[in-house]
């Protein structure tokens, strides 16, 4: 089996499942482009630990981590877990000398309203792994650096979280289209260079070299952690840009894949 790809993307407000907007688009065109996961290994912004954790579990539900939209609770969409899989995830990371444990948990909507755009029939086994907020990002790329050899057996790695996440300086005027602020543009141009040049060393780094880091992912930058999840698990590999667009104004929906 082909490798599968190692992901990276900005999952945005669970109003994207609803809303006609380019990311809703790219989400429910992804999944067609590409190869189909034996299963998926979601690392979303929304479960933080202190170790690293694993969902366990044939059935793990959904878990409703918002107040809104209501049309989506309860939603029908199901996603499967998968024990042995999440076994193997604690088994390698331990084997790094990582505290990694199983949990009994439901998926977020980082996860499943991604997934719910991508595969809308469902049947393809995920397991959750959690961050660690107070870990850096090399504890996280770590943690890519464990799963990667999954992705020769067919396992898709998809790292969710936000490439520009400042919820505090969301347009209140502008709508779900307003324009990005200069320093959003600035940052999300600053990771599309690093992430296409190779540039693994500088995004590691990111809070020294980044254009206004903590203004674009403020303590505790929970929605950029999960990147370095997916740039570990890519072998060194240079990343390829898939999707480019903003919400809200201080929302970047940018994806990209290794």
């Amino acid at each position: 089996m082909n490798k599968m790809p190692s992901l990276f993307i900005s999952h945005g407000p669970p109003f994207v499942a609803l809303a006609d907007c380019p990311a809703q688009r790219f989400f429910k065109a992804l999944g067609g482009h590409l190869p189909t996961p034996k299963g998926i290994v979601s690392v979303s912004a929304h479960w933080e630990s202190v170790h690293p954790m694993v969902t366990a579990g044939v059935d793990p539900g959904l878990v409703y981590d918002f107040g809104g939209p209501r049309a989506l609770k309860p939603t029908r969409y199901r996603l499967g877990g998968a024990p042995r899989l999440a076994e193997e995830i604690t088994q390698r990371l331990q084997a790094e000398g990582i505290a990694a444990s199983e949990f009994e948990r439901g998926f977020d909507h980082g996860t499943w309203i991604p997934l719910m755009l991508m595969y809308p029939e469902g049947g393809i086994p995920v397991v959750q792994l959690s961050i660690q907020t107070e870990a850096d990002a090399a504890h996280h790329h770590r943690l890519g650096n464990a799963l990667a050899p999954l992705r020769h057996a067919g396992i898709l790695i998809m790292a969710s979280g936000g490439a520009v996440h400042n919820l505090d300086e969301i347009s209140d005027d502008g709508g779900i289209d307003a324009q990005p602020p200069a320093y959003v543009r600035r940052f999300d141009r600053w990771l599309e260079d690093q992430i296409i040049q190779g540039r693994e060393a500088g995004l590691l780094d990111y809070q020294r070299h980044a254009p206004d880091p903590d203004r674009c992912h403020p303590y505790p930058a929970e929605h950029f952690l999960p990147l370095f999840v997916a740039l570990g698990a890519a072998d060194g590999a240079k990343g390829r840009r898939l999707h480019d667009s903003f919400l809200l104004g201080t929302l970047s929906m940018a994806a990209y894949a290794w």
